[in-house]
């Protein structure tokens, strides 16, 4: 792997695990919406980790979990229940930030941040067998 790809993957990883903390931290303080948005970003930037390897990368948010999904979860790279996941943090997240009137409830905060926790945890195995 070339440094420079190799740096981007770390850092991206990096980012992922360190938004995940923020989360689990907003989550212990009962702000749920901005806990649900973190742990949905957490998984964005371990998606995007994944991504560095073929140095490719995607301006739009659906696009990019679109084509993780044909090309990771489809694939059986991830496990298949692992999209259905992905889809639910990212339905969640734009609830959480963009409906005035979405509640967002500790037990839900908390699944947000255990869907984060796993698929960061695949994530990561994925990149190290890289």
């Amino acid at each position: 792997m070339e440094t420079e790809i190799k740096e981007l993957v770390n850092y991206r990883i990096n980012r992922a695990f360190e938004t995940l903390e923020v989360a689990k931290m907003l989550l212990a303080d009962g702000k749920y919406k901005d806990a649900n948005n973190r742990s949905y970003y957490a998984v964005f930037y371990g998606i995007k980790a994944v991504y560095a390897l073929e140095n490719k990368d995607f301006k739009k948010h659906k696009t990019l979990l679109a084509n993780f999904n044909k090309e990771y979860v489809a694939t059986q790279k991830f496990p298949r229940e692992l999209g259905k996941k992905i889809s639910t943090l990212s339905l969640i997240r734009e609830q959480s930030d963009y409906n005035d009137f979405y509640i967002a409830s500790k037990q839900e905060s908390q699944q947000q941040v255990e869907i984060a926790e796993k698929l960061l945890a695949e994530i990561k195995k994925y990149l190290q067998q890289q």
